[in-house]
């Protein structure tokens, strides 16, 4: 039985993609090209720091990736273009299915975990207007690693109380799906990309192309 539901935020809630407008304003032909590289190597930095044990907070990692990013890309910029590009990931479009669906899935507590820190976490629900739908919103800055170590999934039962399988946790990156099942909660994986499955010995519980479908399909059960 499903008690409480968990999503994770950046991909899954918010669409990360909504800021390649600010990115093709700031750099002109290049905003496809930043989003991409400035995404995967956000994701790497943390995985890379929680490895070496060197934690900084999302928001350096992210300006730091942004920082590779442009100087792979050869673009000259300034203080002022980098706080302009990094204030969009706290302004982030959710998906347009989000308020549907996390309306469907109440009244079993809703929460957030996340790799983004608490502020950015907190300013990007309230700018989507959705605080009310949420119970708690979990940032990794209470462990100092991220995802997918099992310290911070951990935190989800510390918090809400609840074995694992009695949680569902609901991400769009494989990895964390990877990651999140093999800690033993419950997984559902929004596979909006159609992405290939990974191969690291686990698969999701349930399989949707958005929240909205993969909503109704678990309250129907």
């Amino acid at each position: 039985m499903i008690r409480a539901v968990v999503f994770d935020a950046y991909g899954t809630l918010f669409d990360v993609h909504s800021v390649v407008a600010a990115c093709e304003t700031a750099f002109p032909g290049y905003g496809t090209q930043i989003i991409q590289i400035w995404r995967q190597k956000q994701l790497e930095y943390t995985w890379l720091r929680a490895l070496m044990g060197r934690y900084q907070d999302f928001e350096r990692v992210t300006e730091d990736a942004l920082k590779y990013t442009l100087n792979h890309l050869g673009l000259w910029y300034d203080e002022k273009t980098l706080k302009s590009l990094l204030s969009v990931y706290l302004h982030l479009t959710p998906f347009p299915e989000v308020p549907a669906a996390l309306r469907v899935f109440h009244p079993r507590p809703l929460a957030i975990l996340s790799n983004g820190t608490e502020r950015m976490l907190q300013v990007v629900v309230h700018h989507a207007g959705l605080p009310s739908l949420f119970a708690h919103v979990l940032s990794v800055d209470l462990v100092k690693t991220y995802k997918p170590d099992p310290r911070v999934y951990e935190l989800v039962t510390r918090t809400l109380h609840l074995q694992k399988e009695e949680i569902l946790f609901v991400s769009s990156n494989g990895w964390d799906v990877a990651g999140a099942k093999s800690f033993g909660f419950t997984v559902a994986w929004v596979n909006r990309q159609r992405q290939t499955h990974e191969e690291l010995g686990v698969q999701p519980d349930y399989v949707a192309d958005d929240l909205l479908q993969l909503a109704h399909h678990v309250i129907s059960q």
